[in-house]
């Protein structure tokens, strides 16, 4: 059986291989992760997309701001085709910028802050009967994340036989 978990890098980790180590569990394999360095791209292309949009207020404000702009073009001097046309441009850029801005200052500080990331996988290959007590260990010193894999002697010798 394989155990695979995620930790934080801290003494944690630490302790519970120590602890793995003291009930008789000897084959461990722990793989730190190299955390991204440079920023995410804002804006997204065609074949990744983020879920994060621009647009939504920058349309809202386009609406609003070009029928303000069409009723007030009756009385000033370009009409209100004109005065519509500006009110729409000038609504949508400061939606886009005002979701820009949400986006860069209020939601980059909650990412920040959100939650753990998993810096180190930890592998433990072990009997099924052990498994119970490794996975305790793991949870007791904190894991961020568990998962079991249950070898299958004979679906292996028969996936060997076949090649």
């Amino acid at each position: 059986m394989q155990i695979y978990a995620t930790f934080e890098s801290s003494n944690y980790i630490e302790l519970a291989i120590t602890k793995l180590e003291e009930k008789g569990i000897k084959d461990i394999f722990a793989v730190p992760l190299d955390n991204r360095t440079e920023e995410r791209k804002i804006f997204d292309t065609i074949h990744q997309s983020d879920g994060v949009t621009f647009v939504g207020k920058g349309m809202g404000l386009a609406v609003i701001f070009s029928v303000i702009g069409a009723s007030r073009g009756f009385v000033l001097e370009w009409g209100p085709i004109y005065w519509g046309l500006i009110g729409a441009i000038s609504g949508f850029a400061l939606g886009v910028l005002i979701d820009l801005y949400i986006y860069k200052v209020y939601k980059k500080k909650k990412r920040v802050l959100k939650g753990k990331n998993s810096e180190i996988i930890l592998i433990i290959d072990c009997d099924e009967s052990q498994g119970e007590v490794v996975e305790g260990v793991l949870w007791e010193h904190l894991a961020l994340g568990l998962a079991k894999i249950k070898n299958n002697q004979e679906q292996t010798n028969r996936i060997i036989e076949n090649v």
